[in-house]
């Protein structure tokens, strides 16, 4: 995920408490944001199972529809 995305979704999930959907391009896994960390530029997400994961920027993407 490109920087200008990466801030934009971390708006998103921070500022208007939207969780938005994103895939994790090593394993497929689809995820719900909950979090980021700017520092390690991470985001941490709810996976559809339930459970709890953090992904770093440049291993996952947006899901777009």
């Amino acid at each position: 995920m490109r920087t200008t995305d990466y801030d934009r979704v971390c708006y998103l999930t921070e500022q208007r408490d939207e969780r938005v959907p994103v895939r994790n391009l090593r394993t497929g896994q689809i995820g719900y944001t909950f979090g980021c960390t700017q520092e390690g530029a991470t985001v941490q997400v709810k996976l559809e199972n339930g459970e709890l994961d953090s992904w770093g920027r440049e291993e996952c993407s947006e899901v777009t529809h």
